[in-house]
């Protein structure tokens, strides 16, 4: 692995073209493939960027979903191995893509002893030797690709609904398989039988005669029960799991799958514990199925063990590295603040580097009604706004990606439409609320908010590439964490951050990454209580005592950890021990 950091999925545009921006410094990233459209003018703006030749995928085409998402796939790898040959021919000056590549691997990689050397060596022939040497290590990074499991929708033709293997999230799957990638596919949200199956059916995820993959399969997870239900599920099917992307339930940026109030530490701690007996076990399904389909393997697959969530400096960086044997560490929100690795249009980020901290929170704005972390000041929040001021809220839904309510009429619409929102209100004023009871839930029908164009609008606007009357209302969803993150920087600080040879954070209030995830979920079961105390029943009140009680075993093991996080800055140290107490003294002031 070149770098011990991957840039994970954000978005829909926001890291769309990371891959070309950063993998041609070893640099791993997760792209979007949900929104067809989006990548469809993506590879128009690039095909001219590059002087390659643009023959349009029109949606009257045959599978023209699939087909969008493979050319553009093909371009970006295209571009890439273009942005490698370069770097190949190119000489190790100052100012060099080819010096910046070697500048910011980690100082651990194997290839900067001889850089180091190659610098101060005067004898022009050794100097050209290890110049020489240097150009093997070259590597581009993964260009990986994520698909959200249960946004898969099933498309229609003339009104006649088509076959499964048409849905939003089999057609982006096939899309990746039918590409010269040779990477991963991050799959997230949760289990799709339909998706998991059709995948078991694409050669290009079978495993070659030595146990590798053209292409790879990745679980985004947050907690090891689903993890392994998820892998078994796959290996009894010859899918192999290459990789377990551990993600905060809370502590991350887009959508929060809150766990039951079992806490990232522990979670860690139980894949650290089980990763042998987890292989062994899924390498036993899968070899016994690929055995019945005559071909015998011998040696098990490679699994790596990565995670991310709120990670903000290089000691944390290095604990979760080393303590729990990872192998690689995300970091998301913080990138946003990178023009040179993510797409964010400059009135957006303008309003990042000047937001408060309560401008991040966790929001109702999702049609899936999955908490979603927002941004308060985003200009899609302030269009929100003013059409619920102007009696018209809610917004036109012309991608529909997230249709799926079916409470007025067997077609799905989308909660965040105003076809929607209009009939909910309708139903809501024939009731008999008191105003209090009104206006609770009229904030919680117009909070839904389009994501569909929200999240791909800092593309539109970055490359000019939108259409007449197209709304361009930017949606952002940074994790808390963002808020850190005061300013713009270059791709050089930011890494040069996360592997410690500088600091880029000027307020040392913040908080170590696993005690501040601890305050999210103490946030999180409290508003749970407050939005439930007058619906409570047995069910609930069993669930929050259940949590409370998981949440307080969290607790009890940071207190036991605190003995390994001795190289961490004296004051954020010293400061656990109250933490902690004041946590558990929160905890105990939750009163059902």
């Amino acid at each position: 692995m070149t770098h011990t950091f991957h840039i994970p999925v954000l978005g829909l545009a926001f890291s769309i073209d990371s891959a070309i921006k950063v993998a041609q410094y070893g640099i791993s990233s997760v792209m979007s493939i949900v929104d067809d459209e989006l990548i469809e003018r993506m590879r128009r703006y690039y095909c001219g960027q590059y002087q390659i030749p643009y023959h349009p995928i029109c949606t009257t085409e045959e599978d023209f979903r699939a087909n969008r998402i493979t050319a553009y796939l093909d371009l970006v790898q295209q571009v890439v191995n273009r942005q490698i040959n370069s770097l190949k021919h190119q000489s190790f000056t100052e100012n060099s893509e080819l010096t910046k590549y070697f500048q910011l691997l980690p100082d651990s990689h194997p290839s900067k002893p001889i850089y180091h050397a190659m610098e101060i060596e005067t004898n022009r022939a050794i100097k050209t030797a290890l110049q020489d040497l240097l150009i093997n290590y070259l590597k581009p990074g993964d260009i990986n690709v994520n698909i959200m499991s249960k946004v898969d929708k099933i498309n229609y033709k003339n009104g006649v609904p088509l076959a499964q293997h048409y849905s939003d999230a089999l057609a982006a799957l096939r899309g990746f398989a039918n590409s010269t990638l040779h990477s991963s596919v991050i799959l997230s949200a949760g289990m799709n039988p339909h998706l998991y199956a059709y995948l078991a059916e694409l050669p290009a995820f079978f495993p070659n005669a030595d146990s590798s993959f053209n292409k790879k399969v990745v679980l985004k997870v947050s907690d090891f029960r689903s993890s392994l239900i998820q892998a078994k599920y796959l290996a009894k099917r010859g899918v192999w799991v290459s990789e377990f992307r551990v993600e905060s339930g809370l502590n991350c940026g887009g959508h929060a799958f809150a766990t039951d109030g079992f806490l990232l530490g522990p979670i860690l701690e139980e894949f650290k514990t089980k990763k042998q007996s987890l292989q062994a076990e899924l390498f036993t399904i899968y070899q016994d199925y690929w055995l019945g389909h005559g071909l015998q393997l011998t040696d098990s697959p490679q699994v790596k063990y990565t995670v991310q969530g709120g990670i903000g400096t290089a000691i944390e960086h290095q604990f979760l590295l080393n303590y729990y044997e990872f192998d690689a560490v995300g970091w998301g929100s913080p990138f946003l603040m990178v023009p040179e690795a993510t797409t964010v249009d400059n009135e957006t980020l303008k309003a990042l580097a000047e937001a408060e901290q309560t401008d991040f929170y966790c929001s109702g704005a999702s049609p899936l009604g999955v908490p979603f972390n927002n941004f308060r000041t985003s200009s899609a929040e302030k269009l929100r706004l003013e059409r619920i001021q102007k009696g018209r809220p809610g917004s036109p839904c012309k991608k529909e990606y997230l249709i799926a309510n079916r409470e007025f009429g067997e077609k799905p619409i989308c909660t965040a439409s105003r076809a929607y929102q209009h009939q909910k209100i309708l139903e809501l004023q024939n009731q008999q609320l008191t105003a209090e009871e009104y206006n609770k839930a009229f904030d919680t029908i117009t909070e839904k908010n389009c994501l569909c164009e929200g999240l791909a609008a800092p593309a539109y606007l970055k490359y000019n590439i939108q259409q007449n009357k197209e709304q361009m209302a930017v949606s952002i969803c940074p994790g808390p964490n963002l808020y850190w993150f005061k300013k713009q920087y270059s791709l050089k600080q930011m890494i040069d951050h996360i592997y410690g040879r500088v600091s880029i954070l000027e307020n040392s209030d913040r908080q170590f990454v696993l005690i501040n995830e601890l305050n999210l979920y103490i946030d999180h079961i409290q508003k749970y209580i407050s939005d439930n105390k007058d619906k409570l029943n047995d069910k609930k009140i069993n669930y929050i005592a259940k949590f409370k009680a998981q949440l307080q075993a969290g607790i009890d093991y940071y207190h036991k950890l605190q003995d390994q996080l001795s190289y961490l800055p004296k004051s954020t140290l010293e400061a656990i021990p109250l933490q902690l107490e004041l946590a558990t003294t929160r905890l105990k002031a939750l009163q059902i």
